[in-house]
């Protein structure tokens, strides 16, 4: 037995082998989990679930375990056609183009089906689902766009694709894509139009006895709230099924029809207004003197060739088409607006070189007139009239160009009734050259025709954009 004198030697140690302890429980308690209404303190080591996720995708996508060139088995595990359903998001409308009758969109486009091949432990919940960047690692349906011109892949930072594998096997695929697609167009109503942009989604080489493309329930195309369209306003969109019959089959597709409104506002301010004031403008010769003829042709050639010139610049924008458009209708009339001003002018130049040749061949013949009457006078002599004698002093005439009073008064008052009581005539009585007449006609006759189209084009055109809205 130790003596007295050892015992503190041995406390020291006991006391330090007892602080030794009391640290690696304090450190061992950090790591373990300590569950209440168990009287026992259990230690539970923590779990990995990072590295869990690598083991997973080892065991399901493993070469031994998974082939992705074979299709997932149908419903409930079945040989039917595997169902896939899609959903997009439409992120921008960057461009509509009339002339290449195209349009290009960036979206998100998303993918949904079953491969039970897929399925996994996910722990208790902790592991909500898998992620994957490589699409070659599982099996992914064959859909194209049938009606895409080009696209591209967006790969800024990284590529915006991602693949998620959920513990029930369900497969959700989902990409950021840009595509320019063709948009046949009818363009009989320009700029007063409505065009249809579809966007198809068919199975390449699946036949619908294998692969089926289902629209996802609920709201299966989305759009961003802040889309703005330069021309146009997104009005709907439709979504619906359009399978196609081959030699080789029948194939899933489906498309999603987006309807735009042309704004009107753009073309009323860059063409119908600049068109009806070159219209107005060739107006104005009608109020210039006659005589002024470099002015008046000036007005009217520079008038003619500025309209030639918009309405080349408007078909430039445009597809050439075998039908008549709406804004080809309303050129074309002011362009005959302003050849008619200057036509107008040419007819009032021959007609006052008409009336001053008329006046000459007047005055020419007053005079030959005057003349033949003095020489005819001075050679019948002083016999030949009769002296009329009376208390005042009255003209001397000869016989024949005498006329009674009551002869005269039957000629004054002989006025035919309809001349008499028509303002046109008396009014036109101020005018008393053609030339001058034409003028006065044209200022009234040009306002009133082109009143008259405006009328009818617009009532005509306003009226069918009503009815393509309806339809």
């Amino acid at each position: 037995m130790a003596s007295f004198k050892e015992w503190p030697s041995f406390l020291m140690v006991f006391l330090f082998a007892l602080f030794a302890q009391y640290c690696c429980t304090r450190i061992d308690d950090d790591g373990c989990n300590n569950h209440k209404g168990n009287s026992q303190h259990r230690c539970v080591p923590k779990v990995n679930y990072r590295h869990k996720e690598k083991e997973v995708l080892d065991q399901i996508l493993g070469p031994g375990s998974y082939d992705a060139r074979i299709r997932p088995s149908g419903v409930n595990g079945t040989d039917g056609p595997v169902i896939v359903k899609i959903d997009l998001m439409l992120r921008n409308v960057e461009k509509i183009s009339d002339k290449e009758m195209e349009y290009s969109v960036q979206l998100t486009f998303r993918e949904q089906w079953m491969d039970e091949r897929l399925k996994f432990n996910d722990y208790n919940g902790k592991m909500k689902y898998l992620t994957l960047t490589e699409a070659n690692r599982v099996w992914m349906p064959d859909l194209f766009f049938s009606n895409e011109k080009e696209g591209h892949f967006h790969n800024i930072i990284m590529p915006n694709v991602y693949i998620r594998i959920f513990p029930n096997g369900l497969v959700l695929y989902s990409i950021r894509i840009s595509l320019t697609l063709s948009c046949p167009m009818n363009l009989k109503l320009y700029p007063l139009d409505r065009q249809t942009c579809s966007l198809r989604m068919v199975s390449y080489g699946w036949t619908t006895d294998d692969l089926v493309f289902l629209w996802k329930e609920g709201d299966p195309v989305q759009v961003v709230k802040n889309l703005h369209l330069p021309r146009f306003t997104l009005e709907k969109f439709l979504t619906d099924y359009c399978n196609s019959k081959t030699n080789t089959g029948e194939y899933s597709c489906l498309k999603v029809d987006l309807l735009f409104k042309r704004e009107f506002s753009y073309y009323l301010i860059q063409i119908y207004i600049p068109c009806c004031m070159l219209v107005i403008v060739s107006w104005v010769s009608f109020w210039l003197d006659q005589s002024a003829v470099p002015a008046r042709v000036s007005l009217g050639v520079t008038t003619l060739l500025t309209m030639a010139t918009q309405t080349s610049g408007i078909n430039a924008s445009l597809p050439p088409v075998s039908y008549t458009k709406a804004i080809d209708v309303w050129t074309g009339v002011c362009l005959t607006f302003v050849f008619g001003a200057l036509l107008e002018f040419a007819l009032v130049n021959y007609a006052s070189r008409s009336d001053t040749h008329r006046d000459d061949m007047s005055k020419k013949c007053d005079l030959e007139r005057t003349v033949s009457m003095d020489v005819g006078d001075y050679e019948d002599g002083p016999n030949s009239f009769n002296m009329v004698r009376s208390n005042s002093t009255k003209p001397l005439m000869r016989p024949e160009l005498m006329m009674s009073r009551d002869k005269m008064s039957q000629i004054i008052h002989q006025t035919p009734p309809m001349e008499k009581n028509s303002c046109w005539k008396s009014w036109m009585s101020k005018f008393p050259t053609r030339s001058k007449r034409i003028d006065v006609i044209s200022r009234i006759l040009f306002p009133m025709v082109f009143a008259m189209f405006n009328m009818s084009y617009w009532s005509t055109y306003l009226f069918r954009e009503g009815v393509d809205e309806d339809k």
